[in-house]
């Protein structure tokens, strides 16, 4: 596979002071549906927007396809369909006239009717866009960056505050994309959709990637296999540093945290780690209040790397 998207040791300051990005290199295959996570403020859009080539980066390099966007700016626009997180669109048009206006951007643009159906918008054709819903508005956003027929689809946090029929409609349009041999570039709040359609992905703090590979790849480099999470009454001792120490020491534990007033175990095997936590709850005089066992998500990874969960602000 070709490099669809690469980018060196970008950086970008603003004001001389403030280091959005950080010196940050990427490399995104043709056909990959790569994924950019992290925390708000941590530099993904500022990244995407130097991608897209709207924003000049302070140093570094960008090249989509080979090219940098010195070269042949026109060109390259045309290769890129772009779904910004809140697309602006003007209320008194209707679905079709949208379409039509991106349409008109663009050298060789796909038909209007197809990308109607393929958005399932065909039926809302002649309605006007100030009266859509909040689904179908965002179904539309994505129409008028997959009107231009591009080679790459980016997609700043298509599906927040869709509704779940709406998003999965959204991931098999993109997924449908994809297969059709188009190349993905997604940030996303929803650590479901990140595993589901990113075939790899990178964590985001800081301005700076400090993790990279498939989701299956970060889950078991980072995150243990299994996830077991327990309370237990005389609880508030349970959360002291030197208790959270205490459980690290039972076999096949990986790592230990607390998280939302319980205390995260990322264990190898449950079946070795649930017996000993029950005899040393005993043990130690208390009654257990909560425990579940699951396995270990992408949300346990990023917890682990950057001390918060994806939607916290």
């Amino acid at each position: 596979m070709s490099a669809a998207i690469q980018c060196r040791d970008l950086r970008k300051t603003y004001d001389g002071k403030v280091e959005a990005v950080r010196g940050l290199s990427l490399e995104i295959q043709a056909g990959e549906c790569f994924g950019l996570l992290g925390p708000n403020g941590a530099g993904k859009t500022t990244t995407i927007e130097i991608l897209e080539g709207l924003l000049a980066p302070t140093s570094g390099q960008v090249t989509i396809f080979g090219h940098t966007w010195h070269e042949n700016e026109r060109e390259m626009r045309e290769w890129l369909g772009i779904s910004l997180q809140e697309t602006r669109l003007s209320e008194k048009l209707t679905v079709r006239e949208t379409i039509e206006l991106f349409a008109s951007f663009y050298s060789q643009p796909r038909a209007t009717d197809d990308v109607l159906e393929q958005l399932e918008l065909t039926e809302k054709a002649d309605s006007w866009v100030g009266k859509l819903s909040g689904g179908q508005r965002q179904r539309l956003a994505v129409a008028t960056a997959l009107v231009c027929n591009p080679r790459i689809l980016f997609l700043d946090e298509p599906t927040t505050g869709l509704d779940p029929q709406s998003r999965r409609q959204l991931w098999d349009i993109i997924r449908g994309f994809q297969r059709a041999g188009g190349t993905v570039l997604l940030t996303t709040h929803y650590m479901d959709e990140a595993e589901r359609l990113c075939d790899r992905l990178a964590i985001v703090d800081h301005g700076l990637i400090i993790a990279e590979g498939s989701p299956s790849d970060l889950i078991d480099r980072l995150g243990g296999h299994h996830v077991v999470e327990f309370s237990a009454s005389d609880g508030a001792a349970a959360h002291h540093a030197a208790d959270l120490e205490r459980w690290r020491g039972l076999p096949s534990v990986e790592s230990v945290r607390e998280d939302d007033g319980l205390v995260a175990l990322n264990v190898k095997e449950p079946h070795l780690t649930i017996p000993a936590l029950l005899d040393a709850i005993e043990q130690q005089g208390r009654a257990l209040d909560h425990l579940t066992t699951r396995q270990a998500s992408l949300e346990d990874v990023f917890v682990r790397l950057t001390g918060r969960h994806l939607r916290d602000d």
